[in-house]
């Protein structure tokens, strides 16, 4: 049903009262509710695929190309993938109740730190279908509620993924409002939603930055932020030169539209002779361009001068940035200079210095040794995720279901008073 602007209010307050439902649910129900959600995106496969294709084929026809097109784009194995990472997400620990904490305080109180749903997440997406699955097993399963607002260029397969997750919600005698799909996709109706202070606990937009910087700019609610990408490579001069030519592979080629890959290369000087022509031989066989800094130029052939510009982007395309740097400490102030605090990896078989670059390192995800491609919660054994926070608030990094929790404080005591001559006393 199409939303007209004033009606969102009633949906988000729906979706709150909602949420209740889905915070009082033990872990066997949420876990039945999400393996139900996975077999009927199974079941519907059919037409999922057939909603995706009519979002393929109006994209191809405005222009779309590479990494937009690449995250629309759904196939049966993508779709099964979808349903397997909901199936993931209910064999996961419950986040809800754990207890972090508990001490018995000198007066005998019993103070617990215990883990409790955030409420209502609105997650403001583009071009990722299977952010709607994602973003509803990872909600629900966390107790909260969702209201998902994804991009104009994926309403048909968004539309069909939450109907056959609100298929499950239904058989489970569960209110449907609980997973709320915005189909007004007008600015005034997000505006609107992310604004709605007393129904709205958290906003988590994932898309591209012009997205993020208009979710952050008007938002009254509070926002986990995930600009960019600019994630970096560092060979060191005690690199194994085989392995991190495979870093640098999987990194750039595996993927190159996804926010993991990588954009920088940092090569140490004294290994810059032996790595430089071969890395340069490998990713243009895989049609990667190159820019890079005057030394990169004196080394390898035919490549482009970067610029700041260069060294700052988030390419999302088979484009690489290079340079060579003095040693371990320049290519820190590189990355501190240009990084997006998402994910930065160093190769190296100096433990001290592996030490040293992650203590120096901002990011979220410090690789050491390992591909920056690892940096996402399915990979870091979080399920799914319905975000990467580059934002210091209480989640940083790739977040599942524990990030969509928050911890309270439980008290119990046997008439414990803080002021005793407050005691009620007898005649």
């Amino acid at each position: 049903m199409h939303m007209s602007q004033q009606d969102i209010t009633p949906q988000a307050l729906a979706c709150r009262e909602a949420a209740q439902a889905i915070a009082e649910l033990g872990t066997e129900p949420k876990r039945a509710l999400l393996a139900a959600m996975a077999d009927r995106l199974d079941a519907r496969a059919d037409d999922i695929l057939a909603a995706n294709a009519k979002d393929m084929a109006a994209a191809t026809e405005r222009g779309t190309t590479g990494a937009m097109l690449d995250r629309l784009r759904l196939d049966a194995s993508r779709l099964a993938a979808i349903a397997d990472a909901v199936r993931h997400v209910a064999s996961l620990p419950d986040p809800v109740g754990q207890v972090t904490r508990e001490e018995i305080r000198p007066n005998g109180i019993c103070v617990r730190r215990v883990r409790v749903p955030l409420g209502v997440i609105a997650m403001i997406y583009e071009a990722r279908p299977n952010v709607t699955a994602d973003a509803a097993a990872l909600c629900l399963y966390a107790g909260n509620g969702v209201i998902l607002r994804g991009g104009s260029e994926a309403i048909h397969s968004n539309t069909a993924i939450a109907a056959a997750l609100r298929e499950a919600l239904v058989a489970a005698e569960l209110p449907e409002a609980a997973l709320t799909l915005v189909t007004d996709l007008s600015r005034d109706t997000m505006v609107k939603l992310l604004q709605l202070t007393d129904i709205v606990d958290l906003a988590i937009p994932r898309g591209g930055e012009g997205l993020i910087r208009f979710v952050a700019e008007h938002a009254r609610v509070p926002v986990i932020k995930h600009y960019k990408g600019v994630c970096h490579l560092y060979v060191d001069a005690a690199a194994d030169l085989d392995l991190a030519l495979d870093l640098l592979i999987d990194g750039k080629t595996s993927r190159p539209g996804v926010c993991n890959a990588l954009e920088t290369l940092l090569v140490h000087r004294a290994v810059a002779d032996a790595f430089l022509p071969r890395a340069a031989l490998a990713l243009r066989e895989r049609g990667v361009a190159l820019r890079g800094d005057a030394a990169t130029r004196e080394r390898v052939a035919d490549v482009a001068a970067a610029s700041d510009d260069d060294y700052a982007a988030e390419f999302l395309d088979l484009i690489l940035s290079v340079r060579v740097v003095d040693d371990a400490e320049q290519a820190i102030a590189h990355i501190r200079r240009f990084g997006s605090d998402h994910t930065e990896v160093i190769a190296t078989r100096n433990d001290a210095t592996a030490k040293r670059f992650i203590a120096a390192m901002r990011s979220a995800v410090v690789m050491v040794n390992t591909s920056s491609r690892f940096s996402d919660g399915g990979e870091l054994g979080l399920g799914a995720e319905i975000g990467i926070s580059t934002t210091r608030l209480h989640a940083y990094g790739p977040m599942g279901a524990e990030s969509l929790t928050v911890e309270r404080f439980v008290v119990q005591g046997e008439g414990q008073v803080r002021h005793p001559q407050s005691r009620l006393r007898g005649a």
